[in-house]
C-alpha cells in the first residue's frame, strides 16, 4: 500500500523526471495476500531537541496478515513530508575565506555573495517495497527520520543522534526498545524475526550506512543506493568547501532546515551552521561525527552497494572509500556501478537481485548470491562488465609525467622521460568560465588553464578506480587559491571531437599535508599537492588522447573568488597516475606510491613500498627508480632500494651537499631480481637539524 505524504515544495524543473510523493497515480494491482498496516512510535535513546523527553520515531508498517514471524525490509527517510525552501550559502565571495587565516597582506574580510534560494531535488521514494516484498514473506517498515515527518526531535544531518534514532527501530523489531500506538499503548513486534534489511536512495541510502556502522544486532543486510559514506566528502574536498552537483552553496545546515518538520530546532540547526566551518574547510570533530568509513570495522551486515558513475551529487568517492573499508574488514559485499546519475539502476533484474540479497541474509536461503562476480560495472555504451572485485584487479597503474618545453603552449603526458621541464603559469578566471569552457581547444594556449595530453592512443585504454595527481605548484599573488584537476577524454590530434570531462578533483593548498590542518601558503613558494580525483570506470577509445587540465576555481563546485589568482606549475615531480588496462607495454612492471612518509631528524630509516604483480620474469638491467624526497639538506640522506628478497641497492649516500630535495631518476641493474613482489624505498636522515618526507616514487622494472 502507498502511504500518503505531505508535499511542501514543488520543484517544477524536476517534475518531469522525479516522482512526487503523494502524487495521484493509478493503483497497482493488489496482491492476493492480505496485509496489516499500522503506525507505531518507537522510543529512541536520544533527546535531540532538549525537551527532557526521549524522541519517538514514527514508523509505518505493512506486513502479512497470517503466518510469521517474518523478516523486515526497512527504509528510513527524512523526506516523508517533502522539503521546505532553505536558502543556500553564497558562493561568489570577495576572497576565499581561508585567505585570512594566515594574512600576508592587509585586506578586507571576505563576505558572502547573495544567498541562493535553490531547492534540493525530491528523492525517489519507492512505492514498490510493500507491493513486492510483503507477498514474498517480509514485513516492510517505512520510518520517519529524526525531527522529520511525524517523528519527534530535530534533524542533525548525519550524526550519532540521527543514527541512534534509526537503530532504535531495529532494536524495537528485536524486542529491545519500546513502541507505542497513537493512543499511547505499548506495542511489540511479535510478528518480527528480528532480522532486518535496510534499503534506500540518497539520504535514505545513507541511513543504512549509518546504522550498519554501529554494528546494531539484527541488522543483517543493507542496500545503500547513491549513499553518503562521509559527510565531509559531500560538502568538502581536501580543505575546500565544495557543493553537491547542482546545489551550489548547500551545506549541512541548509539540509537540516529543508527537512525539519518541528518547531524548537532553530538553535540546534544554528549550531550545525557554526560547527560545520565554511572558513577553513578543515576536517573537524563535526565531520568525524558524520564519518562511517572509519567505523567499517563494526559492520556485520552484508552490504550491496549500488551507485551511479555519473552521480555528482553524492560523488563516487563515497562508494569507493566505503568499498575499500568494507574490503579491509572482510565484510560480505557486492557492488553495482551503473552509468547513470543520482539514483538507482534501471536493470531489469534490480528488484529480484535485491530480494535475493535479503533472502540470503534475512532468511538464510542458500541462493548462491555470494558466489557470483562481486563487482559489475556498466560503461557508457550500456554494456556491463563483471569483475572479481573493484577496482578491476587485472588493471595496473600507469604513471604519466608532465612534459613541457614552452611556458605557454599546451604540454604532453608521457610514460617515458619528459623532453622538457619548463614551468607554466595561468590566471584564475573561474567565476565567469566553467570547466567545460576551459577544457576546450586543447591544442591552443589558454591563459586561464594548463593542459597536458598524450599522443593518440594506439589501443583503447580502460580506466578503473580513482586517478591521482601530484602537482608541484605555487600561488604567486594571493594567500591561497582553489586548485582543480580535470581528467579529459580528447579526440585525436586535429579532430573536432567534443572533449569529455571524465572526472575531477579539488584541493586547498593550505591542506597540502592534511585535510585536518591548514598551513600558510607563501606566495611564490612551490608545494607538492597530491590528491585523488573522483573514481570512474571509463574507456578512452583508440585514437583518442588522455588529457589532464589544471584550473583554479571550478565554477560548479568550489567557492568563486574574483578572477586574478596566479598559479605556477612545475612539471618536475608532477604526475598523473591512472589504474588501467590497455597500456600493456610496461604497465604491469611499473608501480608508484604517492603517499607521503615523514623522515624523522637523525632517526631510524623509514620506508615506502610498492607492489609489482604480473611482470614476467626478472627485472630489467636498466630498471629505474624515480625518487622525489622533500628535505632542506639532501646531503643528510641515505637512500636505497630494497628488493623483495631483502637485497639492497644504494641510490644516494649523503650526496648533494646543502642543496634542497631529491628529484632524480636512478638507473639500477636489477636483472638478478625477480620482478614481482613488494619493493621498498628506504630513506634515513643521518644527521641532525632537519626533517623532510618521501613525497612520491616510481619503480619501473620493464624495458
Amino acid at each position: 500500500m502507498r502511504f500518503t505524504h505531505r508535499l511542501t515544495l514543488i520543484v517544477a524543473l524536476l517534475a518531469a523526471t522525479l516522482p512526487i510523493p503523494g502524487a495521484v497515480a493509478a493503483a497497482a494491482p493488489r496482491a492476493a495476500l492480505a496485509q496489516i498496516e499500522e503506525r507505531v512510535y518507537v522510543e529512541s535513546s536520544v533527546d535531540s531537541n532538549g525537551d527532557g523527553r526521549l524522541d519517538r520515531i514514527a514508523i509505518d508498517i505493512a506486513r502479512p496478515s497470517t503466518g510469521g514471524p517474518v523478516p523486515v525490509v526497512f527504509e528510513q527517510s527524512p523526506y516523508r513530508n517533502g522539503l521546505a525552501n532553505a536558502a543556500n550559502h553564497g558562493v561568489n565571495v570577495t576572497a576565499l575565506p581561508q585567505e585570512n587565516l594566515f594574512p600576508l597582506t592587509p585586506g578586507a574580510p571576505p563576505t558572502a555573495g547573495p544567498g541562493l534560494n535553490a531547492a534540493r531535488p525530491v528523492p525517489d521514494l519507492p512505492d514498490w517495497y510493500d507491493d513486492y516484498f510483503v507477498p514474498k514473506g517480509y514485513a516492510v517498515v517505512l520510518g520517519h527520520s529524526l525531527g522529520t515527518g511525524d517523528s519527534e526531535g530535530c534533524p542533525t544531518s548525519g550524526d550519532m543522534q540521527e543514527t541512534l534514532a534509526t537503530t532504535a527501530v531495529v532494536d524495537w523489531l528485536n524486542g529491545r526498545a519500546r513502541g507505542y500506538s497513537a493512543a499511547g499503548a505499548l506495542v511489540t513486534a511479535s510478528w518480527s524475526t528480528g532480522n532486518v534489511g535496510m534499503i534506500g536512495v540518497s539520504y535514505n541510502g545513507t541511513l543504512p550506512n549509518m546504522a550498519a556502522a554501529t554494528g546494531v544486532a539484527g541488522l543483517k543486510a543493507i542496500v545503500p543506493i547513491s549513499a553518503i559514506s562521509s559527510w565531509y566528502d559531500y560538502y568538502r574536498a581536501n580543505g575546500l568547501v565544495v557543493a553537491p552537483g547542482g546545489y551550489q552553496g548547500e551545506d549541512a545546515d541548509v539540509l537540516a532546515r529543508a527537512v525539519v518538520d518541528r518547531t524548537g530546532c532553530t538553535s540546534r540547526i544554528d549550531q550545525i551552521e557554526t560547527d560545520q566551518d565554511r572558513i577553513t574547510g578543515d576536517w573537524r570533530q563535526f565531520w568525524a561525527d558524520r564519518d562511517y568509513v572509519g567505523k567499517a570495522d563494526k559492520v556485520t551486515a552484508g552490504v550491496f552497494v549500488i551507485h551511479g558513475q555519473s552521480d555528482w551529487n553524492v560523488k563516487g568517492q563515497h562508494y569507493a572509500q566505503w568499498w575499500d573499508a568494507l574490503r579491509a574488514n572482510n565484510v560480505p559485499r557486492k557492488i553495482w556501478l551503473h552509468n547513470g546519475g543520482h539514483g538507482t539502476t534501471s536493470r531489469s533484474d534490480y528488484k529480484a537481485t535485491v530480494e535475493r540479497w535479503f533472502a540470503y541474509f534475512l532468511k538464510g536461503v542458500d541462493n548462491g548470491i555470494l558466489t557470483e562476480p562481486r563487482a559489475e560495472v556498466q560503461f557508457k555504451d550500456g554494456a556491463w562488465r563483471q569483475y572479481a572485485d573493484w577496482p578491476n584487479p587485472a588493471a595496473a597503474p600507469a604513471v604519466f609525467k608532465l612534459d613541457t618545453t614552452s611556458a605557454t603552449a599546451p604540454g604532453g603526458l608521457t610514460l617515458g622521460t619528459p623532453s622538457g621541464t619548463t614551468a607554466q603559469q595561468f590566471t584564475d578566471n573561474g567565476r565567469t568560465s566553467t570547466a567545460t569552457t576551459l577544457v576546450a581547444n586543447p591544442d591552443t594556449a589558454n591563459g586561464n588553464r594548463l593542459v597536458y595530453r598524450t599522443g593518440n592512443l594506439p589501443a583503447a585504454v580502460t580506466l578503473t578506480g580513482s586517478p591521482r595527481v601530484s602537482l608541484r605548484l605555487a600561488v604567486t599573488n594571493r594567500n591561497d587559491a582553489n586548485v582543480t584537476a580535470l581528467l579529459v577524454d580528447y579526440g585525436g590530434t586535429g579532430t573536432s571531437t567534443t572533449p569529455v570531462i571524465v572526472t575531477r578533483g579539488w584541493i586547498d593548498p593550505q591542506n597540502r599535508n592534511s585535510r585536518a590542518t591548514s598551513e600558510k601558503v607563501v606566495q611564490g613558494t612551490e608545494y607538492t599537492l597530491t590528491f585523488a580525483m573522483q573514481p570512474k570506470d571509463y574507456v578512452f577509445a583508440a585514437g583518442h588522447r588522455i588529457g589532464l587540465v589544471v584550473i583554479s576555481t571550478d565554477y560548479d563546485y568550489t567557492l568563486r573568488p574574483p578572477a586574478g589568482a596566479g598559479l605556477r606549475l612545475n612539471p618536475v615531480a608532477s604526475t598523473l597516475t591512472i589504474t588501467q588496462t590497455g597500456l600493456t607495454w610496461s604497465g604491469n612492471c611499473r608501480a608508484s606510491n604517492p603517499a607521503d612518509v615523514a623522515i624523522p631528524d637523525a632517526g631510524a630509516a623509514v620506508e615506502s613500498t610498492v607492489a609489482i604483480g604480473g611482470c614476467p620474469g626478472a627485472a630489467s638491467v636498466s630498471s629505474t627508480a624515480e625518487v622525489h624526497v622533500v628535505h632542506p639538506y639532501r646531503g643528510d640522506l641515505v637512500v636505497s632500494l630494497v628488493a623483495p628478497d631483502g637485497s639492497s641497492y644504494s641510490l644516494s649516500n649523503r650526496s648533494g651537499g646543502s642543496a634542497d630535495d631529491i628529484h632524480q631518476t636512478y638507473t639500477v641493474n636489477l636483472s638478478g631480481e625477480t620482478a614481482n613482489g613488494t619493493w621498498r624505498l628506504r630513506v634515513q636522515d643521518a644527521a641532525s637539524s632537519d626533517v623532510g618526507r618521501i613525497d612520491t616514487w616510481t619503480l619501473t622494472l620493464g624495458p
